[in-house]
């Protein structure tokens, strides 16, 4: 295929912008800070599972101690209604013995109900303690979130105006090159990865390896105007006053 030594050139100048670009799309995908926001979200996630954990046991041992007070307020009143009984007229011996029997097991179910109380009560403010240790983790969690994903984000924004120019520049190089020539670039990208390379010092800049004698020969013989290929990488090698021939 023919192409003028000058349309070969502007290849090369499509080619570097090809790399950017695809420096710029591995940037994208590799950016640390992906993998800072996958650890914040997964810290954000622990933290918040943890304070449901634990404010789940704050509101179980508030339950508790809400009965137990509920138990305790029950005997205090059946303790005052047997007191009330056992000081008033008329009440016989035996009776008496019943309530003063009754009053002894309310004073010893009320001593228990109390030491149950207060062990919860203290429980609950271990508990009390891990809630607010737990609210504390949480709030720095996501604060380091919002601070990762404002990087993250900026990053892309960064990136992405670098891309814009990119391909500001590449669609002004496309308007000087025809499109048989574009064509077997962008076939040779496809396949290589790499669409045009230079030729310096007899050696492919796109597979840096050095050319034999038989393909400099067969380079040398080449018209200036032909499109040549590497025989190593298969790319469009341009000649240029640096390639050594």
């Amino acid at each position: 295929m023919k192409a003028d030594p000058a349309v070969q050139r502007r290849l090369l100048d499509l080619a570097e912008v090809d790399a950017e670009l695809s420096r710029l799309a591995h940037r994208r995908r590799t950016l640390p800070e992906h993998a800072e926001l996958t650890a914040a979200e997964a810290a954000v996630r622990e933290a918040k599972d943890k304070l449901v954990e634990v404010e789940t046991a704050a509101g179980d041992l508030d339950r508790d101690i809400r009965r137990l007070e509920r138990d305790v307020d029950g005997v205090r009143s059946r303790t005052e209604r047997d007191n009330q009984l056992l000081a008033g007229a008329g009440i016989g011996a035996k009776q008496a013995t019943e309530l003063q029997h009754e009053l002894e097991t309310l004073a010893r179910r009320q001593a228990v109900l109390e030491d149950e109380q207060l062990e919860i009560m203290e429980q609950r403010e271990a508990v009390g303690t891990d809630v607010d240790h737990s609210r504390e983790v949480l709030a720095a969690a996501e604060r380091e979130l919002t601070a990762v994903t404002e990087r993250r984000d900026s990053a892309l924004v960064d990136i992405d105006t670098s891309e814009a120019g990119r391909r500001r520049a590449r669609e002004e190089v496309l308007a000087t090159l025809t499109a048989d020539v574009l064509a077997v670039y962008e076939r040779r990208r496809e396949q290589r990865g790499v669409g045009a390379a230079a030729l310096v010092s007899r050696r492919c800049q796109a597979c840096r390896l050095e050319l034999d004698r038989t393909a400099i020969s067969e380079l040398k013989a080449a018209p200036a105007d032909e499109l040549v290929y590497c025989e190593e990488c298969g790319v469009i090698l341009v000649r240029t006053e640096g390639s050594g021939l």
